[in-house]
């Protein structure tokens, strides 16, 4: 019984932060080429730790205490790309339990650093598709418990309703010219998102289509299409974008509930990032930028079948945690990057409602 009181008490801690929380902000970014459509991002950054993940594992805890996984001294362990794993930080120190996350080596220092103000520690490895066995190790070796987002994402949050991020779109979109948007957009890394959107959609019966953005050497672009994908295989690439994208087609993302996905270079998350800046006065992560790129594509092609309506997007994380990657012009000159040609085409699209094709040296076209 001593046990179910820790638990009870923990699960009250987090609801009094739930408690304690606003919703984020919905902001208008309307772009003058594209009278009739108006488009809003969704601003996640201003959860306590600071990106979309809050809500995910917030989600977790709640479901691993719920289940009788977590108890009084678990050892939580972790595969993550560094968003995650901080939010996760942040409420394994509210109820009083240890962290750990395994991390690629690529992870930005300012994740890094936020593991470890919230109390957690990182595992690093050099190979991305080796987080999950390198979890699964430490759990063992911990006698933990593995939270695993990649599996639990999908069913961890109630996809009904119950202030879910679908539920909470649809409430402060009420108001507004266009209250169904006619696309919502969001990337995947764990698919979680992607799938609870996509489910509340058909759950309401909204006539909202859902498009998942994927950058690019992520497999979930391939298997949406159809294409066989080797999952975990030892040649699987880092995406580079950090916070979406994966080596493998995860277990939470469900390809059924997705209407459309786009496959984006990382070269245009980065410029759409650097032009989201320009226009909004705010720095997001890179993820943003997918984002981004993706509803300027749909809300021109919107424009050129002379449709209105509205387009919903998230911004994911703060652009201060990519200081040194996304915002270096040093680190995106080493990693072969030229953002001007997408640059040229979002101002264009931004400006005018005309999308313009991009060739580059490796990028012939923008798939679709």
């Amino acid at each position: 019984m001593a046990c179910r009181d820790w638990v009870v008490g923990a699960i009250k801690k987090i609801e009094a932060d739930i408690a304690r929380s606003a919703d984020t902000h919905l902001i208008p970014c309307n772009a003058p080429g594209l009278p009739g459509i108006t488009i809003y991002l969704k601003d996640e950054t201003t959860h306590l730790t600071g990106s979309l993940k809050h809500r995910l594992a917030r989600s977790l805890f709640l479901y691993g205490l719920a289940s009788g996984y977590i108890h009084e001294g678990t050892t939580i362990v972790e595969a993550s790309s560094g968003s995650t794993a901080i939010s996760e930080a942040y409420f394994a120190q509210l109820i009083g339990v240890p962290f750990i996350a395994v991390v690629p080596a690529s992870t930005s220092k300012a994740k890094i650093d936020a593991i470890a103000f919230y109390g957690g520690s990182c595992h690093f490895v050099e190979n991305p598709a080796d987080v999950y066995d390198a979890a699964h190790r430490l759990t063992h070796r911990t006698n933990g418990y593995y939270m695993d987002q990649f599996t639990n994402a999908g069913v961890a949050t109630d996809w009904r309703g119950n202030n879910n991020i679908a539920e909470s779109i649809f409430r402060q979109m009420e108001h507004e010219e266009y209250p169904e948007p006619r696309w919502i957009v969001v990337g995947a890394g764990t698919g979680g998102t992607s799938a609870t959107i996509g489910r509340y959609l058909r759950y309401h019966g909204a006539c909202t289509s859902l498009c998942v953005v994927d950058p690019e050497r992520s497999v979930f672009y391939d298997a949406f299409i159809g294409q066989k994908v080797d999952p975990c295989c030892d040649e699987c690439p880092d995406t580079v974008v950090e916070g979406i994208g994966r080596p493998r087609v995860e277990p939470s993302f469900v390809p059924e509930v997705v209407d459309r996905m786009i496959r984006v270079p990382n070269a245009a998350s980065y410029a759409a990032s650097h032009f989201l800046e320009k226009i909004s006065g705010r720095r997001y992560g890179g993820s943003t930028g997918t984002n981004l790129y993706g509803v300027m594509q749909l809300a021109t092609e919107m424009k050129a079948r002379g449709e209105s309506g509205s387009i919903v997007t998230l911004a994911c994380d703060s652009g201060s945690r990519y200081e040194d990657s996304v915002y270096n012009p040093h680190w995106l000159s080493s990693k072969h990057v030229n953002v001007v040609p997408y640059l040229e085409q979002i101002q264009t699209a931004y400006e005018t409602g005309e999308w313009i094709q991009v060739a580059t040296c490796g990028v012939a076209r923008v798939m679709g």
